[in-house]
């Protein structure tokens, strides 16, 4: 089933998990062992994200170092192709623009087809950290938005090249919010002009960023709708269980946390975990009572903490 049949035809609260591939050299046990622990909660859908080579530098035994340019977590389109078939769960996987070509996009939109999995998440991703010179008798999509379009291309039957009755392949689309804007985003009103240029490219719905106010989800759909987008937004919640997240979780995705959780965290970091489950479980109870599509849980390699939090609302 689709993410946006889920949510049409959701009758109860819904619940959605992000995990992330094992690294380069482990077993995918480290996967199916979250899903196994997710399973209780119902899992409406579950993400898988994905990840662009990056270049690493290793030191040789010689003194010399060597450049290397891989992934270090390979198997999206695979771990959703496991999750769907051995779990029965609906699988979202996620499409980078940065670091693949449009006929890479192309093949893996096939190959999800082959997989019966239908639901993917249109990206731009994090940009590069190496210049990759692409072949330019080969075409790349540079936003989220031209990922979109060419998805719903391919939801037409239109291909990158020309092919004589060729079949439509039926996705739904799902795009990133940015409850707090984008970083690179001169302001919110520029953020949710280009949001819904996703929409309306052909996305099916929206997945926020995390955010640990709930009042500043509330105000983006607000201004969401005022801008014309109709669709659901899901928002997504992720729970602190360390004091080094209270400085790394900013700095990596940009956003900011409420005084009281600071202030109740910095005067115990000791019970950081406790007080990471109680306020990502209110802010889940809050979002619940306010009749949102579904919360997004972001479990990436660790369901424990999440799971505690789901423990306490079921």
């Amino acid at each position: 089933m689709k993410v946006i049949e889920h949510i049409d035809k959701a009758t109860n609260p819904l619940f959605s998990f992000e995990i992330v591939p094992p690294p380069r050299g482990k077993n995918i046990s480290a996967v199916t062992d979250i899903v196994k622990q997710l399973l209780p909660f119902n899992p409406a859908w579950i993400d898988v994200t994905a990840h662009s080579a990056g270049a690493y530098y290793n030191e040789k035994n010689d003194g010399s170092v060597e450049r290397k340019i891989y992934k270090k977590r390979p198997g999206t389109v695979g771990i959703c192709g496991v999750i769907q078939n051995r779990f029965k769960i609906d699988t979202v996987t996620h499409l980078l623009t940065q670091g693949f070509t449009k006929e890479e996009t192309e093949d893996a939109l096939i190959e999800l087809n082959y997989l019966g999995i239908h639901n993917v998440l249109a990206l731009r991703g994090d940009a590069l950290n190496y210049n990759k010179k692409y072949d330019l008798s080969r075409q790349r999509n540079f936003y989220a938005k031209d990922l979109v379009e060419q998805i719903d291309n391919v939801k037409k039957g239109i291909y990158l090249d020309e092919i004589s009755n060729s079949l439509p392949l039926d996705f739904s689309v799902g795009v990133a919010g940015y409850p707090e804007k984008h970083f690179e985003a001169p302001n919110l009103a520029t953020d949710i002009k280009y949001l819904k240029e996703k929409v309306d490219a052909g996305a099916d719905y929206i997945v926020t960023q995390m955010f640990f106010d709930n009042s500043k989800y509330f105000e983006f759909v607000d201004k969401c709708r005022e801008a014309g987008i109709t669709c659901p937004i899901v928002p997504g919640i992720k729970v602190i269980k360390s004091m080094g997240q209270l400085s790394n979780v900013p700095r990596h995705f940009y956003v900011d946390f409420p005084d009281e959780f600071v202030n109740e965290a910095t005067e115990n970091p000791e019970h950081i975990k406790e007080i990471g489950i109680k306020w990502a479980r209110k802010q889940t109870e809050e979002l619940l009572n306010a009749n949102v599509p579904s919360v997004h849980f972001y479990v990436m390699n660790d369901s424990a903490n999440v799971t505690e939090v789901l423990k306490g609302l079921f």
